[in-house]
């Protein structure tokens, strides 16, 4: 496993990244509706390129199984493929953020209780609650500080 940042962020990237991502959110946004899914798809290529540190996890074979998006201190985005997940790869990523970029803080959806327990698990901890999204959706966000842990 490789994991870089990524300072070409070219269409090839993107394609594969929204991929990624595409497979990740189905498999764990079970609370979005398809319709959701294709609208928010749009816009996650302009969030690859504008995010400030974009980090890839990679196999041997060179293609992405994972990515997570850093500004200031924040974890934006983590995204890995179903086929990937329960391998550590999401540990080794944001404990790389926290070493290499300061990630301290997160915002998670309280409907993915997955990723909830995850940031749990690897030391974050809840300070604020949200009924909705920063975009004004119907998705409430649990923003969490990571406080130590592993």
């Amino acid at each position: 496993m490789k994991i870089y940042e990524a300072k070409n962020r070219n269409r090839h990237l993107t394609t594969a990244l929204l991929d990624v991502w595409e497979q990740s959110v189905r498999e764990t946004h079970l609370f979005l509706a398809d319709e959701e899914i294709i609208r928010i798809k749009e816009y996650v290529p302009q969030a690859l390129k504008n995010v400030r540190h974009l980090i890839i996890a990679e196999t041997c074979e060179e293609s992405p199984v994972a990515f997570m998006g850093i500004e200031s201190g924040w974890l934006e985005m983590l995204f890995i493929l179903p086929s990937e997940r329960g391998k550590g790869i999401g540990r080794e990523m944001v404990l790389y953020g926290i070493r290499n970029y300061g990630i301290n803080e997160v915002a998670v959806n309280l409907q993915n209780p997955q990723a909830v327990g995850f940031y749990e698990h690897i030391g974050f901890e809840t300070y604020k609650h949200t009924d909705c999204d920063e975009q004004g959706g119907p998705y409430p966000l649990l923003y969490m500080r990571y406080i130590g842990g592993f």
